[in-house]
């Protein structure tokens, strides 16, 4: 005759225990309890099961049977069929939110998880990373903004390559961005005249040591032209910040900055899949794109600040943004009342004492000549007269191109709109595309 096999916990097999004491008045029922931490009712209720079924009167009658909570294989199913077929990539965080939103299937994020192990669809990598000092978020939303550019195939190759110049604030992760096709200084002051029309002026922002935000020349090999403070040459998105009653701060390293670095790991995963179900391919439907998906972005990640105040300055109602952020360069008079800029020249109608004027070219490609103090002066240009014929110095015969010698590599020349080619007037036809996108 075949024995029952009767498989227990080690937990069980020290309440069946105390239990048969307790039935053989060892223990009183009092005791008992105490011992396996149960009410006295629960004790006897244990002490009455085993009495009737034996050893087995123990173990819980759930054991084997499937849970009244399960969820139904068909379900199971179709969540596994839907993740294969459209969110493979996906994590189960942002698998389960977009099962929720797109296919009405609510389940949690564990047991998708689970499933995902089970099947082999999913494995979690986990990255150890150096440990670094830590620093506590500003107080108040405003007091600092963390500013940089992630360059990533955000289109998965349906269409141009760009690069998103994001805004994170300190305090609170509220995040805004805007898409452009390089990093520079025409998206970097676009963009940041986009953020503070939305939100003010912060008090501060926090960015790495691109060029575009920190001049690489020189004292000893700088033009007069940039402009000194504390003895060092300043970009022209300092000069502007500094209009703006704005601080610069420079991080020494990508860890030092990591909250927007990690923001740009996480849109890096959500916004591309994102955009992809949303069918974007240019460059223009993915900034319309944008404020809905950061509306709802923020309101999933979002933090409350440690302080309630709102340090976002407001725009003062005589302050011409375009004037400030822009292209500022210094030019001579001549003894004509005359300066020239970019192959134009121009005539100064002001009364100036200054021998030199600041030229400013706004974003739109406007100028604007100022004194020292910023007072605007007025000007207008002057025509050019075109020669009918050239002289014949400067009819030249185009010089044949080098051949390459045998052996030798052919060099790889930059098309003409390479953002690094020429100067940032270059740069100001590239960003000259994205305006159509306002």
């Amino acid at each position: 005759m075949e024995k029952d096999i009767i498989s227990m916990r080690e937990d069980e097999l020290g309440r069946l225990k105390v239990i048969q004491e307790a039935i053989a008045k060892r223990i009183s029922q009092r005791d008992a309890a105490t011992a396996i931490m149960r009410s006295e009712r629960q004790i006897r209720r244990m002490v009455k099961r085993v009495r009737e079924e034996g050893e087995k009167g123990i173990i819980h009658r759930g054991r084997g049977k499937p849970s009244a909570r399960k969820i139904p294989d068909r379900k199971k199913e179709r969540v596994l069929r839907l993740y294969r077929e459209q969110y493979g990539d996906f994590g189960p965080t942002l698998a389960t939110e977009k099962l929720r939103e797109r296919d009405g299937i609510d389940i949690s994020e564990e047991t998708l998880r689970q499933w995902l192990i089970k099947e082999g669809l999913w494995q979690r990598k986990r990255k150890y990373k150096k440990h670094r000092q830590h620093r506590e978020r500003k107080a108040c939303f405003g007091e600092m903004i963390q500013l940089d550019g992630s360059h990533h195939d955000w289109l998965e190759g349906r269409g141009p390559k760009m690069v998103l110049m994001g805004y994170i604030d300190d305090a609170t992760n509220a995040y805004f961005g805007r898409f452009y096709r390089y990093e520079g200084i025409f998206p970097a002051m676009d963009s940041f005249k986009r953020y503070i029309r939305s939100r003010g002026i912060p008090q501060a922002v926090y960015l790495d040591k691109h060029s575009t935000y920190k001049s690489p020349k020189k004292p000893e090999t700088a033009w007069d032209v940039e402009e000194r403070e504390n003895g060092r040459f300043v970009s022209q998105f300092q000069m502007a910040m500094k209009d703006l009653a704005v601080d610069v701060i420079h991080a020494n390293s990508p860890q030092a900055k990591g909250r927007i670095e990690r923001s740009f790991l996480t849109l890096q995963d959500r916004l591309v899949k994102e955009m992809r179900l949303a069918g974007i391919q240019t460059e223009e439907q993915a900034n319309r794109f944008l404020p809905e998906f950061f509306l709802r972005h923020n309101k999933r990640f979002e933090f409350l600040a440690a302080e309630p105040a709102d340090l976002h300055r407001p725009i003062p109602k005589d302050l011409d943004l375009d004037a400030i952020l822009c292209i500022r360069t210094q030019r001579r008079i001549c003894n004509d009342w005359t300066i020239q800029y970019d192959g134009q020249r121009y005539q100064i109608l002001s009364s100036i004492q200054a021998r030199s004027v600041q030229v400013r070219e706004t974003l739109q490609g406007k100028i604007v000549l100022t004194d020292a103090q910023g007072k605007r002066l007025s000007f207008k240009p002057i025509r050019v007269a075109v020669r009918r014929n050239p002289p014949v110095a400067l009819m030249r015969k185009p010089s044949m191109p080098r051949q390459p010698h045998q052996g030798e590599r052919s060099r790889t020349v930059p098309t003409a709109d390479h953002p690094w080619k020429g100067t940032w007037k270059t740069s100001r036809q590239l960003y000259s595309l994205s305006l159509p996108t306002q």
